[in-house]
């Protein structure tokens, strides 16, 4: 009877191969396990070994966020205190210092924050990314359109002097600081109705709604349609004081050029009116006086013909 040979011999041989084949997996998943270990880390550290380019973009970025809302509360305190700055168009500034210290308060640190998070992800909540989203479009919108408003206030002060009065001005510009908060508040909490969405759950993404059309109308309303009036409005300001300008310059007296000065003087004779034509003009004077007696006695001075002696 023959032997079955196994292919495990000596059987000592077999249960050490046995063996080495388990520990190779296993360490073929340990090593597995560590790379994505080090993928995860990698994704939740992001940019965590900051550059010194990076820091100090981030210093500046600092900086500036503290400089802003440092100036544009300086300027609000300036206006309350100075009671000479209680009228247009200083109402018009306060009202765009207000709007730049809710951008330095209220934006800039949340935005400093995204760009600090791995992949500028949102780790912040749903309702914090509302809150974001909603004051960074507020506060830039309302600070463009007080920026237009004091462009108008500017362009009717130099073109309707005479109609814009003080009591008007006041006025006026009261109703345009409050057009402009009630626009840039419709502008934006219209996400918050349903018009498009903002925060994204699954990619971990806060950013303005890309809905097509409010994408066109916020945009309009809150950058082009302002940009176009500042523009408008300032050409218009450029073209008053330009005729202006003209105007004075045609009204100003010239003086004479010196070749029709009459110097009198050291008997001295120029061009325009010598002695002999200042003689014609007053020979049918009855009676010559000093004039005639300066005549007489000027060393350089023809006498007049037909002039009593």
């Amino acid at each position: 009877m023959a032997e079955t040979l196994s292919p495990c011999t000596p059987q000592g041989q077999c249960q050490a191969s046995t063996g080495a084949n388990t520990s190779s997996a296993n360490v073929d998943a340990n090593a597995s396990s560590a790379a994505s270990a080090l993928v995860g880390g990698s994704t939740w550290r992001g940019r965590e070994p900051f550059s010194i380019f990076t820091i100090l973009i981030l210093t500046l970025l600092v900086l500036l966020t503290v400089a802003t809302f440092l100036w544009n509360l300086l300027v609000l305190a300036t206006i309350l205190r100075v009671k000479a700055f209680h009228r247009v168009p200083h109402n018009l500034v306060a009202s765009t210092a207000v709007s730049d210290v809710l951008v330095a308060a209220l934006v800039m640190p949340l935005s400093l924050v995204k760009e600090l998070s791995a992949g500028r992800r949102w780790r912040l909540g749903r309702e914090l990314c509302l809150v974001w989203v909603c004051f960074d479009v507020l506060c830039c919108t309302a600070s463009i359109w007080n920026v237009t408003a004091i462009a108008l206030d500017r362009y009717w002060s130099i073109t309707r002097h005479l109609e814009y009065t003080l009591l008007t001005r006041r006025r006026i510009s009261n109703i345009m600081i409050a057009l402009t908060w009630v626009l840039s508040a419709a502008i934006s909490l219209a996400p918050l109705f349903g018009w498009g969405e903002t925060y994204s759950p699954e990619q971990e993404r806060c950013q303005v709604s890309q809905e097509p059309s409010y994408t066109i109308i916020s945009t309009g309303g809150a950058f082009y349609l302002p940009l176009c009036v500042v523009l408008f409005v300032y050409w218009k300001i450029y073209k008053a004081a330009k005729f202006r300008m003209g105007g004075r310059r045609r009204n100003a007296v010239v003086p004479l050029p010196e070749a029709a000065q009459v110097r009198v003087g050291m008997g001295m004779r120029t061009p325009a009116a010598s002695p002999r034509h200042l003689c014609s003009c007053f020979s049918s004077a009855p009676s010559w006086g000093p004039l005639h007696q300066w005549f007489r006695h000027s060393e350089k001075t023809e006498t007049c013909p037909g002039a009593p002696v």
